[in-house]
């Protein structure tokens, strides 16, 4: 009852996940990402540990399949999971196990892969790449949104979604961006609506945070 996309942008070297979900707080289980290393999903049964494992050993200079066999075969209940991996080069893995649930469905694009499951047709992870493939030269959090949106689009899950989550990493060891919907009726569109707000800062908190003394708060805003 999920679908996902992790992508990366090869201009900037962004990696980056965006998830939508039926339960409560998808961001918090879901979507893992570590500034260049890689980004990371694991769901279905969700096993939030599986995440910073992958991303440890694309850390160790493994390749995102060579990751993901390591973390499968480390897995004792790996016919319940379902993961996506991209490392720092693109390259990108997927896995479904056996006993994932209803329609599902992964797909592998340039620089993007997505996975879906409990879903209303196995082409919805084809037409999130789709989407994010489009407009390379966007800033990468708009191209995650667009393929969460396609991914609606293209029919959705058998329920309606109310969490979504969108994240994002550049140099830090911080996100450039990690914005959460944990409970609402429209959780993409409010995931689009906070992003639109946090966009025109996103820049600037992370001067505040490595170079304080040249952080320039806009009129009439407080500095966090």
């Amino acid at each position: 009852m999920t679908f996902s996309l992790v992508g990366r942008c090869a201009r900037t070297g962004m990696l980056g996940a965006v998830v939508t979900t039926s339960a409560i707080s998808v961001g918090a289980r879901c979507q893992h990402a570590r500034a260049g290393v890689g980004a990371a999903l694991t769901q279905h049964r969700t096993d939030p540990r599986l995440g910073p494992l992958a991303l440890d050993l694309l850390a160790k200079g493994v390749t995102a399949d060579e990751a993901m066999q390591a973390v499968v075969a480390a897995t004792p209940h790996r016919h319940w999971r379902q993961l996506a991996l991209i490392d720092a080069a693109g390259r990108t893995a997927v896995y479904s196990g056996a006993n994932v649930r209803g329609e599902k469905g992964e797909v592998q694009g340039k620089d993007c892969a997505a996975i879906a499951n409990i879903v209303r047709s196995a082409s919805l992870p084809g037409a999130m790449v789709a989407a994010f493939e489009k407009s390379p030269d966007l800033p990468l959090a708009h191209r995650l949104l667009e393929a969460l949106e396609a991914g609606e689009a293209a029919g959705g899950e058998r329920q309606p979604v109310i969490s979504a989550a969108l994240l994002v990493v550049h140099r830090e060891s911080f996100p450039y961006v990690d914005l959460r919907v944990d409970d609402h009726t429209a959780p993409i569109a409010e995931l689009g609506r906070l992003w639109s707000m946090y966009e025109p800062e996103a820049d600037a908190y992370v001067v505040r945070a490595v170079d304080p003394e040249q952080a320039v708060p806009p009129p009439g805003m407080k500095i966090a």
